[in-house]
């Protein structure tokens, strides 16, 4: 495998390089732990119900906008 000297990149390249390793992986290749499995879960249980109060990006931002 070649060596690639990172300290020559620009900050940007380097997160783009993460982001290209990143997709390279697959769901197989990344396992969640069971307390990061349990999390997730309980987020998705959770995300009907709370989605039905969130405010709209468009909304927020339109309010930052006016302040």
């Amino acid at each position: 495998m070649a060596t690639l000297d990172i300290t020559r990149l620009t900050p940007k390249e380097r997160l783009d390089l993460i982001g290209e390793l990143w997709d390279s992986l697959s769901a197989v290749d990344v396992r969640l732990t069971p307390a990061h499995e349990a999390e997730l879960e309980r987020r998705l249980a959770t995300f009907d119900v709370d989605s039905r109060e969130a405010i709209p990006w468009e909304e927020i931002d339109a309010e930052l906008d006016r302040r």
